[in-house]
């Protein structure tokens, strides 16, 4: 019985980590989409796309398995503060976009474990040891090597990419206080609503006319988006957090596929020095806090 009882958890487990990291080979679709649209229109309508054509795939469902209650989940504060990190952090990666190639952008902003890792003593109550702080702050070494303060690799975008990191390690926080208070879903159909609202009154004074490309560019966008949360959502069905964790740089690897096949980019030797230090850390942090919890 308790074979049985393992074959069927490591079925499990793999199935999960399918799920994640197929999620992880849509999200850059979605980011490849947002760079091109964001070379001709506003960020701000940019990001807008990605919000509503999301919102209205995903509210259906919602709707029709949780009712109108969705729209008012348990802390409402607390989700109304999640959603603007995410806000937040979708805004100024979209702009660092711009001026970054994916993957060195999606690189900067994987401090974000990190710095969850340093600050989560103090909004979480978690106890961090000697060890995993280390790491944290040789992961900080591998940032500084991509960013390269000081040099003409340096940009505002790497500076907007950062300012990503920290707005997502905000919503990070926000998620874990608020983890098994509301179903996934309706998070997420939140955080998309309150995106859409805040953005829409904002785009009257950014709106640029839009062609049938352009919408279609952004359906296809805000699906990527949804879909990819979807899936990802759906991973921790299967597997537990710490055990996707490590997963999650995947998206490394399909940013810089995305980043070369259409727009020629492909980050340096000192970029990618940099990004498997972040990695090594971000990795070891998440091994060594499942092997604590054991």
């Amino acid at each position: 019985m308790q074979r049985i009882n393992a074959s069927h958890q490591t079925g499990n487990r793999l199935y999960g980590v399918t799920i994640c990291l197929l999620a992880f080979s849509i999200m850059p679709a979605m980011d490849a989409i947002a760079k091109y649209l964001a070379t001709y229109l506003p960020v701000i309508q940019v990001t807008w796309g990605r919000y509503f054509f999301h919102l209205l795939m995903i509210a259906p469902i919602v709707f029709y398995r949780y009712g109108i209650a969705a729209l008012k989940p348990e802390q409402f504060i607390l989700q109304v503060a999640r959603g603007g990190f995410l806000l937040g952090a979708t805004l100024c990666f979209f702009t660092a976009l711009v001026y970054l190639p994916l993957a060195d952008a999606l690189a900067i902003i994987f401090i974000s474990p990190l710095l969850v890792t340093l600050l989560s003593p103090f909004f979480l109550g978690e106890t961090v040891g000697k060890v995993r702080i280390i790491a944290a702050l040789i992961g900080f070494v591998g940032t500084l090597i991509i960013i390269r303060p000081g040099t003409e690799n340096m940009n505002i975008g790497s500076l907007i990419a950062l300012g990503t990191g920290i707005m997502y390690t905000c919503y990070s926080i926000s998620t874990r206080k608020l983890s098994g208070s509301s179903p996934p879903l309706v998070t997420l159909a939140f955080t998309a609503l309150l995106g859409t609202i805040i953005l829409s009154l904002a785009l009257p004074f950014y709106w640029h006319d839009l062609t049938l490309i352009d919408i279609g560019l952004m359906v296809a966008m805000g699906g990527a988006g949804a879909l990819s949360q979807y899936f990802f959502i759906k991973a921790y069905d299967y597997a537990e957090a710490s055990y996707l964790a490590p997963f999650g740089y995947f998206e490394i690897i399909t940013a810089t596929l995305f980043g070369w096949i259409f727009f020629n980019d492909f980050p340096d030797s000192w970029t990618w020095l940099g990004t498997a230090i972040v990695i090594a850390s971000g990795i070891f942090i998440s091994l060594r806090e499942r092997s604590l919890a054991r």
